[in-house]
């Protein structure tokens, strides 16, 4: 054995010096002579370390690795009359269990492999759970353990979504070949943690078997993600997206929502139409797909000439019947006949291309880099440098440029001739909520092992300022403006304030644009005190409705309507002055004694019973409330006015009497007098209101 043990050091030692790291080797293959003198193959294979998880912004599990197995058999390692004895009986599970041979043909295979001595025989190369291992661990001849019974569980790791297709494409995957996309992808390092690995020898049948060794090295698992993600606001956001690609039949659309002051990403969702009217996530268009802006850029273009020219909301600009030539080519708003003469922000709100064309035409023509370099300082022509990996560089045309010509400047006022990822319109109008500074989009806050944290992430600063406080405060009048008077009134608020632009552009094809749309919206709210902003964005809708004021606003409004209902901290606290006057009871008209005086004892309000029936009716005492008897006596038609329709219907139908109902609220009228005695198939019918 020392002849082997040598060799053995020998054949390691040659290994490092080849490869390096321990870490990175593949695989170190090699040969060794047993005493008996035949020769043995063996290999150092890595061994994978458990994936780490992701997770959502309170802990909920987006992603880990759930523990599966194959199982082999050393059929030398059980004694003779325990493998004779648990033989038929195993042959007989595994035959039940993975319902693919006999159990005679199972059967034949333990003996086989056993009376050829094999040490390791794949008996199923089906993956089990973790569940059905430890049930297997019970069946006849496994049940003595590793070393007596000879079961082999190999393990390996299967990457689960708890939460299946919720933000798919942003938790993203990867693959055998190192490739992928998402989060997964991007911190596939942190996640992957570091492989060990494991002395294996070659049998018969070309078949590695794991061997046992004191060089082994172990792997170590990989650290957890904790994501921006709520998990509520994702699935409210993908919901309302799914929704209006089905009633659009849209092709594809993206909804992002964003926290304004850390610019955490709260919600993500990107949906394709598979031609089916089935819709699922292919592909992250919010971080990885160029889009023509279209009128949401006209943010940018509004900045440019409040900072840099004489312009002033309430100048007046004539667009005439909605258009204008610049040299060969068209600029036409979309409403039909013009706008005529309105003031610089009715322009806006109403969404002129051709004011904004020509404000710029006058302002910047005769100096075009002086407006492209608000994109620069306004970081919308370089990545962001996300989180997520696969960022395109937007593409922009610059004065001097090939492709660069007299009508570029016009067009890219009102957002074409240039290409920008969702994002970067989103961190954009996130940065007019923060009152100019402009946040990276966050994916990832922490990188943890266990519950200790070993890198943490927070709000970093792009742009301390898009502009000034002056410019600031009119972007903030022409965003409300839209919404209150503009291209988005349809999605006023009643309760709170929203501020946004849409968007409309046609779809670039082949050199030339088509009669496809790109819809948007994005904006934020509450308006007054902004905690969220969002983008929405829907491609190709096909149908009547094809502008981002009916297609893509709504959607925005069904969402922030479902975060302003569920976050308390958004409402504004109610009128004190209200409540101040003294001795208002509720409405306590009939029901239930047991739970009408509950009640009562919560609110604080003084009651008293007259009586010990269970069904109860009210008048008021001063301060205080008396119960009086309701109930009438079986067989006879109970008094129901003033109860809710689930006390009256219970009373009623308890007295054997079939009762139909219309509206909604408290009984205010009944069709039998009361005290009338129920006759058969009697029949009520009670007015709610």
């Amino acid at each position: 054995m020392l002849r082997v043990r040598i060799a053995f050091l020998f054949v390691m030692l040659f290994a490092f010096a080849v490869v390096g790291k321990i870490g990175h080797i593949q695989f170190v293959q090699g040969e060794r002579w047993a005493a008996m003198g035949e020769r043995i193959s063996f290999d150092y294979k890595r061994v994978k370390a458990t994936r780490g998880n992701i997770y959502s912004d309170n802990g909920s599990l987006l992603a880990t690795s759930l523990p599966f197995y194959q199982i082999a058999f050393d059929a030398t390692l059980p004694k003779d009359e325990v493998f004779r004895k648990g033989v038929d009986s195993l042959a007989y599970h595994l035959s039940r269990y993975f319902k693919d041979q006999s159990k005679t043909d199972y059967k034949r295979m333990l003996v086989d492999a056993r009376a050829m001595g094999k040490q390791y025989v794949i008996l199923n190369r089906k993956r089990i759970n973790y569940q059905d291992k430890k049930i297997m661990t019970g069946w006849p001849i496994f049940r003595e353990g590793r070393l007596r019974g000879g079961a082999i569980f190999e393990k390996m790791d299967v990457r689960y979504h708890p939460f299946a297709n919720l933000s798919r494409r942003t938790i993203g995957f990867i693959n055998e070949n190192d490739k992928g996309a998402g989060l997964e992808y991007s911190f596939k390092d942190q996640l992957g943690g570091q492989d060990g690995y494991a002395y294996y020898q070659k049998i018969a049948g070309g078949v590695w078997k794991p061997v046992f060794d004191a060089n082994n090295v172990k792997a170590i698992n990989g650290l957890d993600l904790q994501t921006t993600l709520d998990i509520n606001l994702q699935d409210v956001a993908e919901t309302a997206l799914h929704k209006a690609m089905m009633q659009h039949n849209a092709e594809d659309g993206l909804i992002v929502v964003m926290d304004v002051k850390t610019g955490a990403i709260k919600a993500i969702s990107n949906l394709s139409n598979n031609g089916r009217g089935e819709f699922s996530e292919k592909f992250n268009f919010a971080t990885g797909q160029l889009f023509e802006p279209g009128s949401t850029f006209k943010l940018v273009t509004m900045i440019a000439l409040l900072e840099d020219s004489p312009v002033e909301l309430n100048d007046s600009i004539d667009t005439g019947n909605g258009e204008f030539n610049f040299y060969n080519k068209t600029v036409r708003d979309h409403e039909e006949g013009g706008l005529g003469r309105v003031s610089v922000q009715e322009a806006f709100e109403h969404s002129s291309n051709v004011a904004m064309a020509k404000l710029v035409d006058k302002h910047f023509g005769l100096r075009p880099q002086k407006f492209v370099d608000y994109l620069d300082r306004l970081k919308q022509s370089e990545p962001l440098g996300l989180q997520i990996t696969g960022e395109p560089t937007p593409k922009i045309k610059r004065p001097g440029q090939k492709g660069w010509s007299g009508i570029s400047l016009p067009w890219m006022a009102y957002g074409y001739g240039f290409e920008t990822t969702p994002l970067h319109t989103l961190a954009l109008y996130n940065a007019v909520a923060n009152n100019g500074v402009m946040i990276k989009p966050l994916f990832v806050k922490s990188i943890k092992r266990a519950d200790e944290e070993e890198e943490t992430f927070s709000a970093e600063v792009i742009n301390k300022s898009i502009c000034s406080r002056k410019t600031l405060a009119k972007l903030k009048v022409l965003l409300e403006g839209v919404v209150e008077n503009g291209t988005a009134k349809n999605i006023k608020g009643t309760h709170y304030r929203i501020a946004g632009k849409t968007g409309t552009a046609q779809i670039l094809e082949k050199g030339r644009y088509t009669k496809k749309y790109i819809t948007s919206f994005v904006g934020y709210f509450p308006a007054n005190a902004p905690k969220y902003s969002a983008i929405v964005l829907i491609k190709n809708p096909r149908g009547w409705y094809q502008y981002g004021s009916n297609v893509a606003a709504p959607v925005f409004k069904e969402i922030a309507d479902n975060i302003y209902a569920r976050d308390i901290n958004l409402h504004q606290p109610m009128d004190g002055k209200k409540f101040a006057a003294q001795e208002v009871l509720p409405v306590i008209r009939a029901g239930k004694q047991q739970e009408l005086t509950m009640l009562c004892n919560e609110l604080g309000i003084s009651n008293h019973s007259q009586t010990d029936e269970v069904w109860v009716r009210s008048s008021r005492n001063g301060t205080g409330v008396n119960w009086s008897k309701s109930s009438i006596g079986k067989g006879y038609v109970p008094n129901v006015m003033g109860m809710t329709f689930r006390d009256a219907l219970f009373l009623l139908e308890s007295t054997g009497l079939h009762v139909s109902y219309e509206g909604k609220g408290r009984v205010v009228q009944q069709s039998l007098a009361v005290g009338t005695r129920v006759g058969k198939a009697g029949r009520i019918y009670i007015k709610l209101g």
